[in-house]
């Protein structure tokens, strides 16, 4: 399945102002000759090391500029851009990245030199750079990319799962030389019997992403009720259980009066009421109750993935836990 996203406005004299934005940052405008049109933007996204990232040669070219020229932009603010921003592909991911551009429109590029790799933030970082409208007008709609990859990846968080154990089990099969075929018919019945949902993650640095796909894909088991008990809440907490089925409970227990954004946020949607309350008893750890199953996090809900941080599956009476804060 592919994402329709498409650059909402091309205005008439786009090259103008590109011009324009070359000249006021010194970037040597790309020749028209070497120009490719501009497409679909989230077909220039790639994963790479577990992040979604934007490869600098396609950005130069949504800039309009010669990738050399907006590397040397970058390199003059070094400062700005850590690891976390951008990073250098090894020559395995540039072939990689290579043969994905080739199955999405029928050309490759000749590697000659090793692409950078740009984040979210990166992108997001280069506007400031390249001071320029034009550039802050084009990573909006970069951004609005980022953002749909993101919910179309979330709202498909399951079937990446299941793609995910099956390659773990390919890996595991060649170091231990056992039969590919045998091995896959095993995998698929345990998917199939429900046994290859995860009992516990552990989350490192910076993987916010993959810890809210799998908290929502927790979420989406429930059949009758989703209670999150966390001192820190916001409208994020509350987007989370949006991923529930029509008809399932969901409430909220926390150190503060939220009110406002449950009134706020049930306003406009369409599933059953959040209801949130203030706890009597404060808890320190943070809690996730899908019907009867209880989940330990060790980080607030909203921020898990940030840092270093667990969920695990406990085989413990939810309703003891309810007692001890109501």
């Amino acid at each position: 399945m592919q994402l329709n996203l498409h650059i909402s406005k091309k205005s008439s004299n786009f090259a103008a102002d590109l011009l324009d934005m070359a000249q006021k940052n010194d970037i040597v405008k790309a020749d028209s000759a070497s120009m490719q049109p501009l497409e679909n933007i989230e077909n220039l996204i790639h994963i790479i090391r577990g992040k979604q990232v934007m490869l600098d040669r396609d950005l130069a070219r949504l800039y309009g500029v010669e990738t050399s020229r907006l590397n040397e932009q970058v390199k003059r603010n070094i400062e700005r851009f850590p690891e976390d921003f951008m990073f250098r592909l090894t020559r395995e991911e540039a072939e990689s990245s290579r043969s994905q551009i080739a199955m999405l429109n029928g050309r490759g590029h000749n590697i000659k030199h090793l692409p950078y790799a740009f984040t979210e933030n990166g992108v997001a970082m280069l506007s400031g750079v390249l001071r320029s409208p034009q550039a802050v007008s084009m990573n909006i709609q970069i951004m609005r990319a980022f953002n749909a990859m993101r919910h179309f990846l979330a709202s498909n968080a399951q079937v990446f799962h299941r793609l995910e154990v099956i390659e773990h089990t390919q890996l595991s099969l060649v170091a231990r030389q056992e039969t590919t075929d045998k091995k896959l018919e095993e995998v698929f019945r345990r998917l199939d019997e429900g046994e290859a949902t995860p009992k516990e993650a552990i989350f490192y640095n910076g993987q916010f992403f993959e810890a809210r796909v799998l908290l929502e894909q927790i979420i989406k088991i429930a059949k009758s009720r989703v209670i999150i008990i966390d001192a820190y809440v916001d409208a994020a907490t509350f987007e989370m259980l949006d991923v529930r089925a029509k008809g399932v409970k969901a409430d909220i227990y926390s150190g503060k009066n939220l009110s406002n954004m449950q009134k706020l946020h049930n306003s406009s949607s369409g599933l059953e009421p959040i209801d949130a309350h203030v706890w009597k008893n404060p808890s320190h750890d943070r809690w996730l109750i899908i019907d009867d199953t209880v989940y330990h996090c060790g980080h607030s809900l909203k921020d898990m993935g940030q840092k270093l941080c667990a969920i695990a599956k406990l085989g413990v009476d939810a309703d003891d836990i309810l007692k001890k804060i109501r």
